[in-house]
């Protein structure tokens, strides 16, 4: 069409949102409130921690975004063959979409989809990918992909894509995942596709290096889920007195985040108050690791029938096609 991508802010607009509000409250409420603190990780991807993580994925200890980003790279001829021409593609978790443009310019979709948690950071992604990739629909969508959400409406014709990066299904607890992949199999209908990228089970070094860099990013990111509280809940978190741990567990094969009170205190937050000994944390976040037929095993039990699987060198990392069959 010779123009940047249709976009339209107005789709974003407040009147439009997602009202997020009540469930943050509530699953603040919730988790404190427990006799082991934890939060959902879907909370830690407000604007400023959404912008935070984008410096995560550029850190050299975080292997996860440049291992799926260089098997994107070479593989997307091999990919596109798998996806067909005319797809529209959705994007759970959208982010800053970088990653993304490697598939958008190997696949040429008729429209895109990203969808995420923070608007403000969706926006800018979208703007910046409508006018890199003029022509293409550029349809965002705010919205919480661990529950039921529609999709936008009058979306053109093409096989449906359903495109999850990251290794963020690695942060689902097992049922969790099930439920998004029953959702994505849903939203992309029958002979529809989904590109899932899957963290591979590996040493613990590495593993645990990713999730607490030396130059204090992850824990800024992390400790960032309780600044929110404070402004957006009257939070009165001292935050000095909270630091970011990461930890094995080994039950659930998964890399944990931690906030931990430095010492013994009491927090207000949404009007109620929560005692901390000294020590005790907020779990913010799991990151499960898989092998693959574990992961097969789950996309099979959720409706999907596995494809093509594209790794590194290395079996670090992987990038799954998964098909719904009919």
């Amino acid at each position: 069409m010779g123009r940047a991508g249709r976009y339209q802010r107005g789709m974003l607009d407040t009147e439009t949102r997602v009202p997020f509000q009540a469930a943050f409250r509530s699953d603040v409420l919730r988790g404190l409130s427990g006799p082991r603190k934890s939060l959902p990780a879907r909370w830690l991807y407000d604007d400023h921690g959404s912008a935070l993580f984008e410096v995560i994925a550029s850190l050299e200890e975080y292997y996860p975004t440049r291992t799926e980003t260089a098997i994107l790279t070479a593989s997307a001829q091999e990919i596109a063959q798998f996806v067909g021409p005319g797809a529209v593609l959705l994007e759970y978790g959208a982010g800053a979409a970088l990653k993304t443009e490697i598939l958008l310019s190997a696949l040429a979709p008729t429209a895109y989809v990203p969808v995420d948690i923070a608007g403000d950071f969706l926006a800018a992604s979208a703007v910046r990918l409508a006018g890199r990739f003029p022509g293409l629909d550029v349809r965002p969508c705010v919205a919480d992909f661990t529950v039921d959400f529609e999709l936008p409406d009058d979306l053109p014709p093409g096989r449906t894509v359903g495109f999850f990066p990251g290794s963020t299904i690695g942060n689902l607890a097992p049922d969790e995942a099930k439920d998004f992949l029953r959702r994505m199999a849903s939203h992309v209908g029958q002979g529809g596709a989904g590109l899932i990228g899957v963290d591979l089970k590996k040493d613990l070094e590495p593993l645990l290096a990713a999730y607490d860099d030396r130059e204090g990013v992850t824990a800024r990111f992390n400790l960032n889920l309780l600044v929110r509280i404070n402004r957006e809940l009257g939070g009165n978190f001292d935050i000095g007195a909270f630091k970011h741990q990461a930890r094995w567990n080994p039950m659930d094969s998964a890399v944990e985040m931690h906030a931990v009170s430095t010492r013994a205190q009491t927090v207000v937050a949404a009007g109620q108050t929560f005692a901390f000994e000294a020590g005790e944390s907020i779990h913010t976040e799991s990151s499960r690791k898989y092998d693959l037929q574990q992961f097969a095993d789950l996309a099979t039990a959720s409706g999907w029938r596995v494809g093509p699987v594209w790794t590194d060198s290395e079996d670090r990392f992987a990038v799954v096609a998964l098909i719904v069959p009919g």
